[in-house]
């Protein structure tokens, strides 16, 4: 991307919680210039994740630009041992029918996602929460299987995803009751432009289905389905072979899911702040929890 005439590169759509990246305070919608020296104006997602990733303890240099300004950063790779979920307990003062509510942050869709969910549901349940916010901002997505698992802890029936060639729709992915946890309390979703992938196909869903209000902006709009073949100069072609398309039929590339409400400009990303913005009346990221829920 390109901003205002500064020098293109690549976006950041979230760093790996605990990761050397957010630990060194690269943000969403920073970009990266440049890799070990060399331009990131003309390189492509492959070349770059090629580039990032290294040996545990290596070093990579990365020029970075936040905003107006621009640093040098140097990373030392590790290996990052990834809890997916955080989540925590919300009690608002003088709610009546959602006085305790259950914040739910997923941060990406890897293989302990699913079963993540469900354990921080089953412990907010013990703390009798009967209503649930599920926050996917910055979340850039992950295992797609894990996202339609994800799907069905929420839905006890409907369709989730279509998936689409040229010749229309070739696969549909549906919820069965059999992995549903939570198909009738009171759920909202917080997603943003950082929302991508299988986090678009989740909240695609739960918004088609009418399962959950969609609070935020517009998500990334990531919608294909990509194949790369390797060519005989070592290079590769990325080809697109289908397209995700939500329960609504609604094509996810570059539009990506819109939401039913948008979020105060200041509105926080953690689970502190969400509780206290829900708690303080008078704050100006204040949402009415009376009206939280109601579509």
């Amino acid at each position: 991307m390109a901003l205002n005439g500064s020098p293109s590169g690549l976006s950041v759509m979230s760093a790996t919680p605990g990761g050397p990246a957010e630990n060194s305070g690269i943000l969403p919608g920073d970009v990266i210039l440049a890799i070990d020296n060399r331009s990131t104006e003309d390189m492509d997602i492959y070349d770059a994740a090629q580039r990032l990733q290294g040996p545990e303890g290596s070093s990579v240099d990365l020029d970075i630009r936040s905003g107006s300004n621009t640093r040098h950063v140097v990373l030392k790779r590790q290996t990052v041992t990834l809890n997916p979920v955080r989540s925590r307990m919300c009690e608002i003062p003088g709610a009546k029918d959602n006085s305790k509510v259950g914040y739910i942050k997923l941060t990406t869709f890897n293989q302990n996602a699913a079963g993540s969910v469900k354990e921080a549901l089953q412990k907010l349940r013990e703390n009798n929460v009967k209503s649930f916010v599920l926050d996917l901002r910055n979340n850039s997505g992950g295992l797609f299987p894990e996202g339609i698992e994800i799907a069905k802890i929420w839905m006890d029936k409907g369709v989730i995803v279509y998936i689409c060639d040229s010749q229309g729709v070739r696969d549909i992915y549906e919820a069965d009751g059999i992995s549903t946890v939570a198909a009738s309390e009171p759920l909202v979703v917080l997603v943003n432009k950082g929302t991508a992938s299988a986090s678009e196909i989740l909240a695609g869903a739960l918004k088609d289905n009418k399962r959950a209000v969609i609070y935020g902006e517009p998500t990334y709009g990531k919608g294909k389905i990509q194949s790369v073949f390797a060519l005989s100069d070592g290079s590769g072609l990325a080809v697109t072979v289908a397209r995700y398309e939500t329960p609504a039929h609604t094509d996810i590339d570059k539009v990506g899911v819109i939401p039913d409400r948008p979020l105060p400009a200041s509105f926080p990303t953690d689970e502190d702040g969400f509780c206290s913005c829900l708690r303080d009346s008078n704050s100006a990221c204040n949402l009415n929890a009376a009206q939280l829920f109601t579509r």
